[in-house]
């Protein structure tokens, strides 16, 4: 039922598809991650992941108030909610009046994809990440962290964060660029992956590289990997990111919808 909820919109749940592939049931997890359903009698209306983060499933804004409500409730925080903006945007504004005030609230972020190739020549030296280069990768991908959200991921431990990105590498979502000299010029990682649709996720460029106008052929590079594994590439990207939302465009990218990520 929530399978058949979600694939009503593959890109934009691609998050919770890829949970449901890759665990092939919507049971709570060990890590304590549960979803929140929102039903008419026997029929679910819209859901909701409630981990580390908050994640609306086809849930219509007017429904919103009751998923917020029972999330408040359950006594846990939330480092996040990112989704759908109008639905994100109405479950803030419930917690918000619970008392539940935002880091920094995002509102508009487009949503966006490729199909076929991209339109400007890949770097062909973006390659998949190999586990004898984790300690390369980590420290991009915590420096890339803390640019995006402002505090280190290791705050709390280095632990989560970095199975977090072993995983990654160990399944084949790790896209990263080495140099000679063994350091990360260019890393992005495949967050969500469903047979359908790949979500990319932390792309950074070394800040040693930037304005060298190689970004858009490492975009590229990312593309052509991700569809290796499906025919759908998207991303999400914050609206007053004009530089990178022009590189997108370059490489082919178009967008389908807006996001909206509420930080606590």
């Amino acid at each position: 039922m929530l399978r058949e909820l979600a694939r009503t919109d593959v890109v934009a749940n691609v998050f919770i598809l890829s949970h449901l592939a890759a665990t092939g049931s919507a049971a709570p997890t060990l890590g304590g991650a549960s979803i929140f359903g929102v039903f008419d009698g026997d029929d679910l209306m819209g859901a909701c992941w409630a981990g580390a983060n908050l994640v609306p499933v086809q849930l219509d804004p007017e429904l919103a108030g009751l998923v917020a409500g029972h999330a408040h409730r359950s006594g846990r925080r939330f480092a996040s909610i990112f989704g759908p903006a109008d639905t994100v945007l109405a479950m803030y504004e419930q917690l918000e009046q619970m008392g539940q005030a935002a880091h920094e609230v995002r509102a508009e972020q487009p949503l966006m994809t490729i199909t076929g190739p991209p339109a400007v020549k890949a770097n062909a030296e973006l390659g998949f990440g190999q586990l004898a280069d984790f300690d390369r990768i980590l420290p991009a991908c915590a420096a890339m962290f803390e640019e995006e959200v402002g505090y280190s991921p290791f705050l709390g431990g280095r632990e989560f964060y970095s199975r977090r990105v072993e995983g990654l590498i160990r399944q084949g979502h790790s896209l990263v660029h080495l140099n000679a000299d063994g350091q990360v010029k260019f890393k992005a990682e495949l967050g969500a992956v469903t047979p359908d649709v790949t979500q990319v996720q932390g792309v950074w460029m070394n800040p040693s590289f930037r304005g060298l106008g190689l970004s858009a052929g490492y975009m590229a590079a990312v593309v052509e990997l991700a569809q290796r594994l499906a025919p759908v590439t998207s991303l999400y990207v914050n609206d007053y990111n004009a530089r990178a939302r022009a590189t997108y465009e370059r490489v082919g990218f178009r967008q389908v919808g807006t996001f909206a990520t509420v930080l606590f």
